[in-house]
């Protein structure tokens, strides 16, 4: 705990009014260091793992910028636009900022895919202050010219990595061309891959650089252990682990959205209560499952990666990797859920021999050789027992076209089942007429 206080770093008393009220008293150390280069106008860098302070540390100077000398803006246009990869942490952002500024005369909206527009334009129609949005949905308003970004001084794109992971720097770059070029402009990210590192270069202009961990390090204060165990008996273990009262607000992880509702679905009829958060669920749905996770009402909450982005809960107990993620940066993501706020947690994974590699790969990125414990479980019979060293799953990165190994699926090329088979579609390929609807990704998550 530092000795720094807010009010040493500048921080109006209105804010400190509404800090005061949420017993925020002390700030994290990337807070420290930003918020006195952002009061100052300069462009800032941070990098850093969720769970440590980043929307306050950049939300504060914002809302103390735009209140002093406030001048009301202009029909449909923002002073000051945030951009983030999610629906989750576009509302988690927006939630805090009005939490923090609930003192001043500011107004802020928030536009996300997945729910009607016709609310969002409404909201924007007047003009606002602060506009927090994710990038699909924004750019279609744009597009329509519901929304104008020409009178924008002030830029922040939160979780860049992951905005990179979704596909969406088309977009950023879109919008940020309809942008005034004199701005100060912020940028946080978790990891910088040369995509990022190259973004940096195009959006800032001589910036702070902060960065408050290591890339890739996790967080000390979570504890982390390892249960080797085949997956035909992950679910057990999964509810023998849920029989200690200690996992009493828990997240699961898994790969995929149909995984996802399988696990909340046994473990709803083994009686523990749980709900599924993933991008086939409305934003309604999501938005109910979290509040019922944050008010205990849910116990477990199973997610997707992509779909978890942006909970900002208090007082997470475990954080449980059913499957482990096949992007190690992922893990460090998922783990941070748990020891917010200054708070411990516990963080447990699941690994089956399929997963050996994605294994290998998270404890090179993380430096840390986690900790395997014994589970109590009957050992499978032979015959249903997985092999130790299976064939890692590549997903052609860096690989040279035709690269195909002898005896492998030639491109075109008939497997003997499918032979003759009417209407089939070579190589597992969708029709022609679906692809369309494939490629509608932007905000689906």
């Amino acid at each position: 705990m530092t000795d720094v206080t807010f009010a040493a770093l500048g921080v109006a008393e209105p804010i400190l009014r509404a800090l005061a009220a949420e017993n925020y008293t002390h700030p994290t150390p990337i807070q420290t260091r930003a918020i006195p280069a952002l009061m100052g106008g300069r462009d800032l860098l941070g990098i850093a793992q969720t769970g440590t302070g980043k929307t306050a540390a950049f939300g504060l100077p914002l809302l103390q910028k735009l209140s002093i000398g406030h001048v009301p803006p202009q029909p449909r246009q923002t002073k000051a636009l945030i951009l983030a990869p999610t629906r989750e942490l576009a509302v988690q952002i927006e939630q805090s900022l009005r939490t923090y500024g609930r003192f001043l005369n500011l107004k802020l909206a928030v536009i996300l895919g997945g729910v009607s527009q016709n609310s969002q334009v409404n909201a924007t129609k007047h003009g606002v202050d602060i506009l927090v949005a994710t990038p699909g949905r924004l750019l279609d308003l744009v597009q329509q010219k519901h929304i104008r970004l020409d009178g924008v001084n002030t830029l922040i794109v939160d979780e860049a990595d992951r905005m990179l992971d979704m596909g969406f720097i088309r977009d950023v770059r879109k919008i940020v061309a309809h942008l005034p070029r004199e701005r100060q402009s912020m940028l946080f990210s978790a990891t910088m891959p040369d995509d990022i590192v190259k973004l940096v270069g195009d959006l800032l202009k001589n910036p702070e650089r902060i960065e408050v961990t290591p890339q890739s390090r996790t967080a000390d204060r979570i504890e982390q252990k390892l249960y080797y165990v085949p997956a035909q008996q992950k679910r057990q273990l999964l509810s023998s682990l849920l029989q200690d009262l200690a996992l009493n607000r828990v997240i699961v992880f898994t790969r995929t959205k149909h995984g996802a509702n399988k696990v909340a679905e046994h473990l709803s009829r083994t009686g523990v209560t749980s709900d599924a958060i993933h991008g086939n669920k409305s934003q309604n749905a999501r938005q109910r499952a979290l509040e019922a996770f944050r008010s205990g009402k849910v116990r477990v909450l199973v997610a997707t990666d992509i779909a978890a982005r942006g909970i900002d809960i208090d007082d997470i107990s475990h954080v449980v990797n059913f499957e482990l993620p096949n992007e190690p940066e992922s893990y460090v993501h998922r783990i941070g859920r748990t020891a917010r706020a200054g708070g411990a947690g516990i963080a447990l994974s699941f690994c089956d021999p399929s997963e050996r590699g994605y294994l290998r790969d998270i404890e090179r990125i993380t430096r840390n050789k986690i900790e395997a414990v014994a589970h109590d479980l009957p050992p499978l019979p032979e015959g249903q027992q997985q092999p130790e060293e299976p064939r890692r799953h590549f997903h052609n990165k860096g690989r040279k076209p035709g690269n195909h190994k002898p005896g492998g699926h030639k491109p075109g090329g008939h497997s003997p089942a499918d032979a003759g088979a009417p209407g089939k579609k070579r190589n597992g390929s969708r029709p022609h007429w679906h692809r369309g609807r494939d490629n509608k990704k932007r905000d689906a998550a």
